[in-house]
């Protein structure tokens, strides 16, 4: 450092010449208003501060920039500068200055000529004043004091480090092994300026000797540090300052994250640091929300699960109202789902928090009160299911909780706007309900397999009744507020969260509340398509998809999610005659072939990659062949089947050589092959479009059985092996429409000899004993039967192969007499 000893001088007269400079707030700088240069200063003391910036810009060490700046914090306080001039004071200071002074006290430079403790509360106090400005918190010369921040909100005062860093050696020396790990800040800069920073980082570790019971060598627990390790508080509130105010940037989480903000901080809460439940729990709150939750858990799991469990530990042993208080917070850290994390601790955490909750359940709360418990235990049961809630009757209580909050919150009067607190507890119910329906739902039902883990616990049936029936009392209340919804709100995050919900519950129960199902289906079917169509503003609600943890097989938000979601409800909904002709009257068909068509797109831009299986575009296939079986006029009419047609015939000789995708083949198959039964001959050339579907259908269709070299039942083939379960009922569909289309377009029966159809279905049969079931038999022989009506070429073939007299196709009377075969 420059002249130590006017260093020195400067700061005897006044400890923290910035503190002043901030006005004594935290975080500084920005008690004037805006306005005039100079806000509220008179003609004198404007005379002396641009007197005072020329002698900063000037400055020859850092003497004379400490001297100025004195001079300014005496003569022109902050509350009376506006922020234009607090910049210039800023700018002319510079980041040089507080980097050094950290520098400097992290090394413990013998030519400072002031004590660590004083470099480091200047260099914090003026990094805090010159992060009030986001051009300055992202300057790259503030971002490389990161780790140095971090380290000392985590280390404690620089003495007290060096002073356990001196009593480490001096057991090393004398034969002892200190059972601890040195910690250090992580830093990823580039510039040689922040290696250097980096490194000075690394000096200022600690390490103390642990017991088995996580105290100190001294017995004392580690959550409680002695009172000499203590941070100034006004030093860790510049610290927090900085921090905070570089993860307000855009891109600040990350370069907290990679400058090791999640160990430091989790170790400042252990290592209960001054400020650190206060400050630090806020700011790793906000590194743990949204898009960067799952990086940091699947990188920092271990302290992260410490924290948690600390943190459970604290709320069961807090009183009731700091409960309440400490419910939104721990919601925060809990893990997102999907991400492994170990087991036992967080099946720990878990059932300790429910243990505490469920008492908290049962009393009488205000609304205001129950809110944060709700939520808290949503955030619960995403995360581990109902198995660790505990007794049926509970699990009963709270949903008969959150069903009465969406009620009571939902049954306003139109035009009543509900707060973002009651919004953000209606959500945490919301979520509660979707976890309670499928449960409800299968009480009773045949499982084919063991009920998940997840599943509540023998919920009788009586209970489940109970549990549906305040079910659709809540769905009831969420239809009327969803009633009342201008497409102008159709981009609000809770909107969704709503639509989103009700989904869920038309997934599994469309035959309650018919009537106001049906006459909500404009609004389902115009908020669906408004996404779809980019008419709503995405970004609020891709944020709230992020910070909610709502997860898409499809990664990001795309426009498609409201879609997707009502799809299930859809496929049910098609196949009733009511509901179905409401929907034809929206004009739903095309807003489906409009999602296959946008779903077809993205897939095709995943060459290289293996393509990942989308059950929504099943779905919406499955909802889609319901309209074809059941409106022939319609399909025959409407233009957007005429679109869909061209999709399978581009789409089938793709995915048949994508395995992973068979499913998804064979729904295209169906569609394809329903569509053309209701087609009649062209009158001109075939189109080349319409050749290659059915050449490929011919052949997918073909490799589905397989009956081998030897006698015996026929086997479905390895390709369909896995899928059959699936797509058996796709396969036997297929035969079906195929003979409604050879019937339709006698065209066809040419290329079923020439894509060698029916040369190997009637070797299939003639070889094997038997089929794998009846209905399959049925649809290969009315395949077989329209062929033969059809051809009588093909009539000829089959005749021949029926009179050997061999295999299953012996078993197929109306096959026997249509081609007369005795």
């Amino acid at each position: 450092m420059a002249d130590s000893a006017e260093v020195t001088t400067v700061v005897s007269r006044s400890q923290d010449p910035v503190k002043e400079e901030q006005g004594g707030g935290e975080g500084g700088g920005g008690g004037g208003s805006e306005g005039d240069a100079g806000g509220g200063l008179t003609d004198a003391q404007r005379e002396v501060l641009e007197r005072c910036l020329h002698a900063l810009r000037q400055a020859q060490n850092d003497s004379h920039t400490l001297a100025a700046l004195l001079l300014i914090t005496r003569l022109c306080p902050a509350s009376q500068l506006d922020k234009p001039t607090l910049r210039r004071i800023f700018e002319a200071v510079g980041l040089n200055l507080p980097a050094r002074l950290l520098v400097t006290a992290v090394r413990g430079s013998e030519n400072s000529g002031l004590p660590p403790q004083e470099l480091l509360s200047l260099g914090t106090a003026l990094l805090a004043a010159l992060s009030t400005d986001p051009d300055m918190a992202s300057h790259p010369q503030l971002l490389t004091t990161i780790p140095l921040l971090l380290g000392i909100l985590s280390n404690g005062p620089v003495n007290q480090q060096k002073q356990e860093a001196k009593e480490q050696n001096q057991g090393e020396e004398m034969g002892q092994k200190p059972d601890c790990k040195a910690k250090t800040a992580e830093s990823s800069n580039t510039e040689s300026e922040s290696d250097s920073v980096a490194q000075s980082a690394g000096e200022g570790k600690t390490c103390k000797q642990k017991g088995d019971d996580g105290s100190d060598a001294n017995g004392v627990p580690t959550s409680h540090t002695s009172p000499s390790s203590k941070l100034d508080e006004a030093m860790a509130a510049d610290c927090y300052q900085v921090l905070t105010a570089v993860c307000a940037l855009p891109r600040g989480p990350d370069q907290l994250l990679s400058r090791g903000a999640i160990p430091a901080l989790c170790q400042a809460v252990e290592q209960n640091q001054t400020l650190s439940h206060e400050r630090g729990l806020s700011l790793l709150g906000c590194l743990l929300s949204g898009k960067t939750k799952d990086k940091v858990w699947s990188k920092h799991s271990t302290e992260l699960l410490t924290l948690l469990v600390r943190l459970s530990k604290d709320f069961c042993q807090a009183t009731d109202q700091k409960k309440l208080d400490m419910c939104a917070q721990l919601g925060q850290f809990l893990p997102p789902v999907g991400v492994t994390v170990e087991s036992g601790e967080l099946k720990g955490v878990v059932t300790r928090v429910w243990g505490d909750l469920r008492p908290m359940l049962q009393a009488k709360l205000t609304p205001r009160q129950i809110g944060p418990i709700l939520v808290l235990s949503a955030c619960l049961l995403d995360l581990d299911g109902w198995e660790l809630v505990g007794p049926p009757k509970f699990c009963c209580l709270l949903v008969n909780r959150a069903c009465v909050e969406v009620r009571m919150g939902l049954e306003e009067p139109p035009g009543n706007e509900l707060s973002p607190e009651l919004q953000h507890t209606l959500t945490g119910c919301y979520r509660i309900m979707e976890a309670a329906i499928e449960q409800a739902c299968c009480v009773g039902v045949p499982q084919p397999t063991a009920p998940p883990q997840s599943s509540i616990p023998s919920l009788s049936l009586q209970q489940s009744r109970q549990v549906l029936g305040v079910l659709e009392e809540a769905f009831s209340a969420v239809m009327y507020h969803l009633q009342q919804v201008d497409p102008s709100r159709y981009s609000e995050p809770f909107i969704f969260a709503t639509f989103r919900s009700l989904c869920s519950w038309l997934a599994e129960e469309t035959s309650c509340l018919k009537e106001e199902v049906t006459r909500l289906l404009p609004f389902l079917i115009g908020y669906s398509r408004s996404h779809l169509q980019g008419e709503s503003p995405e970004q609020g609600l891709s944020d709230w998809m992020s910070e909610m943890s709502v997860r898409e097989e499809s990664g990001a938000w795309t426009g498609k999610e409201p879609l997707r979601y009502l799809l299930p409800a859809l496929c049910h909904l098609s196949a009733e005659e009511g509901p179905r002709k409401v929907l034809l009257t929206l004009d739903t068909p095309a807003l489906l072939v409009d999602f296959l068509s946008q779903c077809w797109t993205a897939l095709k831009g995943k060459s290289g990659v293996a393509s990942a299986r989308d059950p929504s575009m099943e779905t919406a296939c499955s909802a889609l062949l319901n309209f074809t079986v059941t409106e022939p006029e319609r399909v025959r009419k409407d233009p957007c089947f005429r679109t869909l047609e061209a999709l399978l015939s581009e789409a089938l000789p793709v995915l048949v050589h994508k395995p992973r995708l068979l499913v998804l083949a064979a729904n295209y198959c169906t569609l394809g092959l329903m569509i053309g039964r209701l087609k009649s001959a062209p009158s001109g050339s075939i189109e080349a479009s319409q050749r290659r579907f059915f050449s490929t259908a011919l052949r997918f269709l073909r490799s589905a059985l397989d009956s081998g070299s030897s006698p015996g039942p026929v086997k479905v083939s390895p390709s369909w092996e896995e899928s059959w379960d699936e797509a058996a009922e796709l396969w036997r569909l297929c035969l079906q429409a195929l003979g409604g289309c050879v019937r339709a377009q006698p065209w066809i029966t040419g290329l079923v000899k020439e894509e060698g159809w029916l040369k190997h279905t009637l070797s299939m049969l003639s070889q094997c004993s038997a089929l794998p079931e009846q209905h399959t038999q049925e649809a290969l022989e009315e395949a077989l039967c329209a062929v033969a009506d059809q051809c009588p070429v093909c009539k000829v073939e089959i005749g021949d192969v029926m009179r050997n007299g061999k295999g299953a196709l012996m078993c197929m009377r109306n096959l026997k007499k249509s081609v007369e075969v005795k």
